[in-house]
């Protein structure tokens, strides 16, 4: 484990900070538990000036993870065929059907956004509107979030 803390080093705050904020938003947006926010809020907290670079790069590093889940399910399409399907698969599967891509509005969402994504690729929903749809979504969730903890966690 001798390599990780080279790693750690390269991408510590705030020396670079967006780097490490794009690579927390990446791994965030995966069908991992991490969370981005924190780091989003700290680095705004050590360079207010940052704000929409921040923002704009945190979008960034969520949408292309989100791109990765989508293409994830792709691949997995036969995987999953494998399994019985359950009521409550089929109705979700019926109503991401009917949406199509503009669920991927949803992928902010915590704990569902991101297997929607994966459900989007799986359905092989049409790649390019899948992701302005994560973008936008993502885009107005770090804005929305970011500003709330600025307002309710001044410094």
């Amino acid at each position: 484990m001798q390599w990780l803390d080279p790693l750690l080093v390269l991408l510590a705050l705030p020396r670079y900070g967006l780097s490490t904020l794009f690579v927390a938003a990446f791994i965030s947006a995966t069908l991992l538990p991490v969370g981005s926010e924190p780091a989003l809020y700290g680095l705004l907290r050590l360079n207010p000036d940052l704000f929409w670079s921040a923002i704009f790069v945190a979008t960034a590093g969520n949408t292309l993870g989100g791109a990765l889940d989508w293409w994830m399910g792709y691949g997995a399409h036969q995987v999953v065929d494998k399994y019985g399907h359950s009521k409550s698969h089929v109705k979700a599967i019926e109503w991401l059907e009917h949406l199509g891509p503009k669920a991927c509005l949803l992928a902010w969402l915590p704990i569902v956004g991101d297997p929607l994504c994966a459900v989007a690729g799986w359905l092989r929903l049409s790649f390019w509107p899948c992701l302005g749809y994560m973008l936008i979504g993502k885009f107005l969730r770090y804005v929305v979030m970011t500003t709330a903890l600025i307002y309710f966690f001044p410094s």
